[in-house]
């Protein structure tokens, strides 16, 4: 009667005791069962998905400086230890690849394409500068696919696959780089190029602009095939390949019209004037 706060009848029990008479009252039913297994497999999806998408931005980054190296070969005079480090740095690249391969062992890769699929592209455009560089040509999807099919290196990682017995025949598996994803690397391949032939004019070799000029006019023929019927994101490209050709044949053009009137150390300078006046007129940034 003094005005308190009158205790509930509860509150004599402590709250532990409280908690276990309702778990007691309402048991877990079927229903609730099947829900906390799907929000394991759930989470455990999207851990699986942060973890891919960790491992692409690394195969990322580690491609884009193979690609940087790989146009020091135009100008260093020791090309072939340019080579050699850039096989280095792919070897380090596909061990990345490979962690994403262990990853999807038992999985649908295409569930998890769009987490793996920015880093696979950097390493088709790396992969196939180096080709280039190499042979003068395009490689081709399947040859990339013969460099990604991996065994275990050691006994830990043969004991771990429950299909090898006692460790004696190797675990091989692979990740399979999708015709999408090899169509827009080497788009992204052609603007790599166009920089290859500016940084070569700039050190005097006035041959590798038209053998990259023929070689971008085929891969834009290719291109042009596949056109809108291809997916969305490869006619996208189409745009910015057009581009990097429109460059390269400037660049010959220019060349071969005034290409004698012009000191070879001026040439990557009125190529690059003739690029911006391109970009604005295209209304590129």
């Amino acid at each position: 009667g003094s005005g308190g706060f009158r205790k509930r009848k509860h509150d004599n029990f402590p709250h532990g005791q409280r908690r276990e008479e309702k778990e007691n009252v309402n048991p877990p039913s079927a229903l609730m069962t099947s829900f906390k297994s799907f929000q394991l497999e759930l989470d455990t999806r999207h851990d699986k998905y942060e973890r891919l998408v960790k491992l692409s931005r690394d195969i990322t980054i580690e491609s884009k400086r193979t690609i940087f190296l790989l146009h020091r070969f135009t100008s260093a005079p020791n090309g072939e230890e340019i080579l050699s480090e850039s096989e280095v740095k792919l070897d380090a690249v596909r061990r990345k690849i490979k962690q994403v391969a262990q990853e999807l062992i038992g999985e649908d890769m295409y569930q998890f394409h769009r987490a793996i699929s920015p880093g696979l592209q950097e390493y088709v455009e790396a992969v196939s500068f180096q080709y280039f560089i190499k042979t003068r040509s395009l490689i081709s999807v399947e040859e990339i696919n013969k460099q990604l099919i991996f065994t275990a290196e050691d006994r830990e990682e043969t004991t771990n696959m429950t299909s090898n017995s006692h460790g004696k025949q190797p675990h091989t598996w692979s990740l399979k780089v999708t015709p999408v994803d090899y169509l827009l690397g080497v788009a992204d391949l052609t603007g790599e190029l166009m920089r290859l032939c500016i940084s070569s004019v700039g050190n005097g070799d006035i041959d590798t602009p038209f053998e990259l000029s023929q070689f971008l006019r085929q891969i834009y023929d290719g291109f042009t095939f596949i056109g809108n019927t291809g997916p969305y994101e490869v006619s996208k490209k189409l745009y910015t390949l057009k581009q990097s050709l429109a460059k390269v044949e400037n660049a010959c053009y220019t060349l071969k019209v005034r290409g004698s009137e012009i000191p070879k150390h001026m040439l990557a300078d009125v190529f690059s004037t003739k690029t911006e006046l391109i970009d604005q007129e295209e209304g590129l940034p």
